[in-house]
This record gives C-alpha cells, sequence and structure tokens, in this order.
C-alpha cells in the first residue's frame, strides 16, 4: 500500500533540511516552516544555491519547537540563533561567512518558496532510488539533499509522481488531505553539485537527461513536460484542505 514515507521541510532557504514526522498546511498552502526564513543581500535578492555554492559550506539544524538554528561552518565554531527575535545576530555571522551584507528575513504566511502560488513537492522513494542508481557513489539520502524536495511516497514505482500532471491527471490523497499536481519540477544547477563540498558531478545534467529520456513511464503525459531534466512534480493544496497536517504513515491513493 502507498504511504507517506517521509517529509522533510527547509527551515531556512538554501540551507539544509530536516526531517519532520507531521507539518501543517498553511493558508498560504505551503507546508510550515518550508523556506520560513531566508537570506538576503544588499540588492534584495534571495541567496540560495543557484547564485552563490557558498551555501554548501555550512551545515545547519533548526528546531521547529524553540526555532533555534544551529550553524556549523566547515573551518570554524558552531553557533546557535533564535531566528524568532535574534535576526540580527545571525545575519552578521552569515555576513561573514558570505563576504557580503546578509539581511535575515521571515515569512510564515507561505515561505520563501520559488512558485509562490504553489505547495509542497512530491516524489516517490523508488524515484529516488532510480534516478540515485544512474550515479557511482550517490547514495539515496545525497539524492535528497540535491532535490530538497517535501513530500516522500512509498510502496510506489518510480517516477509515480509523473502522472499527477498533464490531461486528465488525478490528484492525489495523503491521509484525506488533497494534493493537487501542477507542473512538473525543472531543475536548475543545484541538483548537479555535492551537498556538502558543492562540487559538481562531471556530466550530471547529460546524464540525468539520457536516462530521463529512456526510461520516460509510458502511462506519463510527455506533453506536460518541457525537457527531460526534471523530477518530482509541484502540487496545490486546495484552501479547504489548508489547516489539515499532513503526517509520516498516512495512507497515499490517488483520486479523480
Amino acid at each position: 500500500m502507498a504511504r507517506l514515507a517521509g517529509l522533510r521541510v527547509f527551515p531556512v532557504k538554501a540551507l539544509d533540511g530536516i526531517d519532520v514526522e507531521e507539518v501543517e498546511i498553511l493558508d498560504g498552502g505551503t507546508v510550515a516552516h518550508d523556506r520560513e526564513f531566508a537570506l538576503f543581500d544588499d540588492d534584495g535578492e534571495v541567496i540560495n544555491g543557484k547564485r552563490t555554492a557558498r551555501v554548501h559550506d555550512v551545515r545547519t539544524d533548526f528546531d521547529t519547537e524553540s526555532g533555534e538554528l544551529a550553524v556549523a561552518p566547515a573551518d570554524g565554531e558552531s553557533r546557535r540563533f533564535a531566528l524568532e527575535d535574534d535576526r540580527e545576530r545571525a545575519a552578521r555571522w552569515f555576513s561573514e561567512q558570505f563576504g557580503c551584507p546578509v539581511t535575515v528575513r521571515r515569512d510564515t504566511s507561505r515561505g520563501f518558496v520559488d512558485r509562490r502560488e504553489m505547495g509542497p513537492s512530491i516524489v516517490s522513494t523508488a524515484t529516488l532510488r532510480t534516478v540515485a542508481s544512474w550515479f557511482d557513489g550517490l547514495t539515496v539520502e545525497g539524492l535528497r539533499r540535491r532535490l530538497r524536495t517535501n513530500v516522500e511516497v512509498g510502496g510506489v514505482e518510480p517516477f509515480w509522481e509523473d502522472r499527477l500532471v498533464g490531461e486528465g491527471a488525478p490528484a492525489v490523497s495523503v491521509g484525506g488531505v488533497r494534493l493537487e499536481g501542477v507542473t512538473p519540477c525543472g531543475r536548475c544547477v543545484v541538483p548537479e553539485r555535492d551537498p556538502d563540498t558543492g562540487e559538481p558531478t562531471p556530466e550530471f545534467r547529460s546524464r540525468f537527461v539520457r536516462n530521463r529520456r529512456e526510461s520516460f513511464p509510458e502511462w506519463a503525459d510527455e506533453g506536460a513536460f518541457d525537457h527531460f531534466y526534471t523530477v518530482t512534480v509541484i502540487a496545490r493544496v486546495p484552501e479547504a484542505d489548508r489547516g489539515r497536517t499532513l503526517r509520516v504513515g498516512d495512507p497515499v491513493e490517488l483520486v479523480g
């Protein structure tokens, strides 16, 4: 039986994610604590992995109850910051790490997700295993960290989530919470890099595209995909289901 195998949120955009057992759907349609905080430079641009590989130099952890962010640079002393009321001190620390003025902002309505009108991202465990097998030395957990997806579904086939987009696509119910596929997630430079070192994996994109094309499911609507450098699906949560909670272990089923 298909089940919700994992939930992961990324409290500070571009930094490490954390696994949670349950998560609330916010009124804005995203999941609580996901990209709740973000780092901005002095031009007002968000600092993320697309713009700088320096984000890989810092390991982080986040306590959702206390709101404390733990940071550990590769070559320095660890620190802790209470981001609810101590963002200025955290900003000074990140400014020193990244070599530019940094401010830390918070958005509790829907977070600093890239697609403001959409919700959580979905992938199957089988998809992660399949894609990881395309690259020597790439583990499933390493791929999770590269793809940075919220909702992981177990007990289904590889690329199961592809069926959630295209003409006549079903929605999915996760413990009674409805998720409607909106768009496949076209990928940027971030999945090409080792999440610990920032070093690019040689020929990652070309090998990914070749294998994705060759293994594209016959039952998926290829017309819904602009290209093959795509994996995971971005979903939307209807307003009626916002405020509800997703829990690891919830049953997952396709619905009309």
